[in-house]
């Protein structure tokens, strides 16, 4: 009986893989499949007829698998176990009934069957061989690059290093970067490679704010802590802003914004990356801005109003909206800018904080008390950002990241909802007066000229490419620099502008004061693949060949690092122009080149060997699956038939940016790989919906557009990527010669298994690293739930810790009053990549002593 199981085992499996490996050979793909599985269906044969040769045959097999897979992927333990590990158990699995046979007595010669002793010390022979290559290859690391930072350069002097923002007290966290230079680099130096391993959670908060199934999919803590003047500040996705005493954790203040949050089908979106600090006393007051020495205390309260009314259409899709002076009949409402208001004048709101909200709101807050600041837009501190908006609709436009804050301005941009509808809202750019809440300028990226205040009757321009990350801003130059998106759709550019051409997927400085263009650097040209600029810019100064060089450091989601001149956009590491597929669809075109600098994180292109999976049969359908659609390598355009989109559009590098070293030059990132797949599905008309359901989000629907677009992970029936692994690096470049200095997989897939096995198989991860003085680099953002140290100098991990959820966020560190150096962790969980929902705040220290 056993045998016929073992037999009946091997049947199935050669079946499969034969029918697999035909459908793959007559798609241009590999025989070895074919051969396999020809291999596994003939010893099941002779195994039932009792033949020993099935065994040898078997045998035979098994060391053919080794030869080819070996041939293929080299000492790579997990490319070889997707090929091998299923034959090696059939294997093992058949050892009993070849060795019953070996040992059983033939009833006329009265000796034992030689020819069954061969076939079982020839599977074994397999069996041992197979085991052996998997046992070295577990000792290799074929994809890590070792490398060091070299002795002179970790030991550098800070001191020849002058600090880009003086007013930020080294011990300090005053911005999402830390300062406004968005270097995510501290110059703290307690916490040293040699005792990061002796770090202990100092203490715990939790916000009490989690994530449910009623919020929408992409609910996501993305904060990163401030710390100013012995307070920590952070938000939580639901626009909450919470004061904690940074030492003990303890709560001081909240303010709660009242969110109307927008229904779950219309909103992409439900996050806060952080909230940006004014100090009105070390920035020159506006005219009736508040006078320090002579402000009183008027006690500001907080106002809350219903923001919106809701009516939908039979396809349960918002249409108009009532807010503030909106007309009710109309059907994109026009929402009227509040006057002016007059700036609150008392000590509390000297120093202020602002609080992008989900429902389209910019407030100013006190950062002494939490309470309004009144005067900044009207009484209720309020600035809304529907105002002069076209086709709003609930969780249609809002803002994401904390906006820039100049001495004279705040500058704000706003997330868009991708491929919802072709008649989105605008992706305007908008400065403020920092005190009143007066628009001072407005950048339209259709209408780039139109600086001045738009009139309170019109509208800003439908569609225009957004700013949804970060910006930075760099005070000497009084330059910002903003990351720029696409116009939905974003795999269709057929009906682009030549002024939307020229922003797209750039890299923006402007005139903070007036809002005019400074420069402009495209990262990709008319991005079909929604490769827009994710990533905070890192302002830095480079000493390129004895020069010191005003420098800008662009993370993209291609894998590329622009590294410019932030006075003029030239780059000061090469950038060439390479040839790019060819063949958009009917109406469309393709830009023939595309950048490459010379940082680049951009992987290899991938070959029908890389496909992966637990077992060969699903790593034969992913060979199959690739073989069936479009790839021609980065930059396929899209299709009718499916494209693979690699690296796909969760980004090599996103909204977590880099953290870069300004006394040792040096760059520390998370590279991320995961291939992507994307469709175009022709639309009957403007309304009809092609890839979603009735009662499910509408994105990807393209409304208005010729195209919908199916896009999701590359995966195998199993729900496994079909990209071997590593996903998942960390990696150092040296920002004066673009050389990269080393890259090693990172990241377990403890919590990505139905089984917690610490694997190191390199998982992606979403969020940033930070590098502190002591030359080590935190990191929390893997999809496995740790927060990580290591040595800047080589990227060994030196030092984690299991977090309770997933960490999906970037660090901040900080000298609390107690002396002593803390790390700060936010562990709450990113909807859209599955990891676990949670509120914890966590900070660590080395022991008091």
């Amino acid at each position: 009986m056993y045998r016929i199981i073992i037999s009946s085992l091997l049947l199935l499996v050669g079946l499969a893989l034969t029918v697999g490996g035909f459908w793959l050979s007559v798609l241009g793909g590999s025989w070895a499949y074919l051969l396999i599985g020809a291999g596994m269906l003939i010893s099941a044969a002779l195994l039932f007829a009792r033949r020993m040769s099935g065994v040898a045959i078997y045998a035979l097999t098994l060391i053919g698998t080794l030869a080819w897979a070996l041939w293929e992927v080299g000492f790579d333990w997990w490319a070889l176990s997707a090929r091998g590990s299923l034959p090696v158990v059939l294997g093992l699995l058949l050892l009993p009934v070849a060795w019953n046979w070996s040992s059983r007595i033939h009833p006329v010669a009265k000796v034992r069957d030689r020819g069954a002793d061969g076939s079982w010390l020839a599977l074994l022979v397999a069996i041992l061989l197979s085991a052996g290559t998997a046992i070295y290859a577990a000792f290799s690391a074929p994809h890590d690059l070792p490398g060091s930072v070299p002795d002179e350069r970790m030991a550098a002097n800070d001191d020849a290093i002058p600090p880009s923002d003086p007013l930020v007290p080294p011990g300090e966290w005053h911005a999402y970067g830390r300062t406004s230079y968005g270097q995510r680099y501290s110059p703290l130096d307690e916490i040293t490679p040699a005792n990061v391993d002796q770090l202990e959670v100092a203490w715990t908060y939790n916000t009490g704010e989690i994530r449910d199934q009623n919020d929408p999919g992409e609910t996501t803590y993305e904060v990163t802590p401030l710390v100013i003047d012995d307070t920590m500040y952070v938000c939580t996705p639901f626009s909450t802003v919470i004061a904690l005493d940074p030492v003990t954790g303890a709560e001081k203040w909240r303010f709660d914004p009242e969110l109307k949050q927008p229904p779950s089908q219309t909103t992409q979106h439900m996050t806060c990356r952080g909230v940006s600090y004014f100090d009105g006393s070390r920035a020159p007051a506006a005219a009736d801005g508040p006078d320090t020495a002579t402000a009183t205390t008027d006690g500001p309260t907080r106002v809350a109003e219903s923001r919106t009314e809701v009516t939908t259409d039979a396809a349960g899709v918002p249409q108009n909206v009532v807010t503030g002076n909106a007309t009710a009949d109309a059907p994109n409402p026009s929402v009227a800018r509040d006057a002016p208001g007059r700036p609150d004048t008392s000590p509390a709101c000297v120093r202020r904080l602002f609080v992008p909200t989900a429902d389209g709101r910019l407030i100013s807050i006190s950062a002494e008390t939490g309470e309004i600041c009144p005067g900044f837009g009207g009484e209720d501190g309020t600035i809304n950002l529907w105002a002069n908006m076209p086709n709003i609709t609930p969780g249609s436009a809002y803002s994401t990241s904390p906006p820039v804050v100049t001495p004279k301005v705040v500058i704000v941009g706003g997330t868009v909802n991708d491929n919802a509808s072709a008649t989105s809202p605008s992706g305007v750019i908008r400065a403020y007066d920092v005190y009143s809440g007066e628009l001072i300028w407005n950048f339209d990226s259709k209408n780039p000229n139109q600086l001045a205040p738009i009139p309170e009757d019109e509208s800003y321009s439908e569609n225009a490419p957004n700013s949804w990350s970060v910006s930075s801003y760099d005070p000497k130059l009084n330059l910002v620099y903003i990351p720029m998106g696409n116009q939905s759709p974003d795999q269709y550019g057929a009906n682009r502008s030549e002024a939307v051409e020229k922003y797209s997927a750039s890299v923006l400085a402007l005139d903070a004061d007036t809002g005019e263009v400074a420069w402009v650097f495209q990262t990709v040209h008319h991005d079909l693949w929604d490769m827009d600029v994710p990533a905070q810019p890192s302002l830095i100064d480079l000493n390129v060949n004895g020069q010191t060089v005003p420098a800008l450091v662009q993370p993209t989601k291609q894998g590329e690092v622009f590294v410019l001149n932030r006075e003029t956009g030239e780059p000061v590491l090469p950038v060439t122009e390479t040839p790019a597929p060819q063949g958009a669809v009917e109406g469309d075109f393709t830009a023939p080149t595309q950048p490459v600098s010379a940082i680049s994180f951009a992987p290899p292109p991938l070959r029908e060997s890389d496909m992966w999976g637990a077992t060969p049969i699903d790593q034969l359908a992913c060979r199959i699956r690739f073989r069936q659609l479009d790839y021609e390598g980065r930059y396929t355009p899209p299709s009718l038939d499916g494209t693979i989109v690699y690296p796909g559009n969760f980004g090599t590098l996103n909204w977590g940016a880099v953290a870069v070293d300004p006394k040792r030059q040096v760059m520390f990132a998370m590279p991320v790989y995961l291939a992507f797949t994307s469709k175009l599905v022709p639309r009957p008309d403007a309304t009809t919906r092609v890839v979603t359901k009735e009662g499910e989000a509408v994105f990807n629907e393209n409304f208005g557009a010729p195209y919908a677009a199916q896009m999701g992970p590359f995966t195998s029936f199993l729900g496994l990527p079909c990209q071997q692994p590593p996903w998942g690096y960390v990696a150092a470049a040296d920002l004066t010669t673009g050389e990269t200095i080393y890259r090693h997989v990172n990241g377990t897939v403890r919590d990505l298994s139905p089984i917690p096995l610490p694997f190191e198989m390199g998982v992606p991860g979403i969020g940033g690293p930070i590098i502190t003085g002591g030359g080590v680099a935190f990191l929390s953002g893997t999809l496995d739930y740790y927060v990580r140290g290591y040595d800047l100098q080589t990227g060994a991990e030196i030092w984690r810790a299991r977090l309770p959820a997933g960490g999906q966020a970037t660090p901040s560190t900080y000298l609390g009053r107690d002396g002593r150096q803390y790390l700060v962790v936010v562990a709450g969980g990113h909807g859209s990549t599955g990891t676990k929902a949670g509120d914890a705040i966590i900070a660590y220290a080395l022991p008091q002593g």
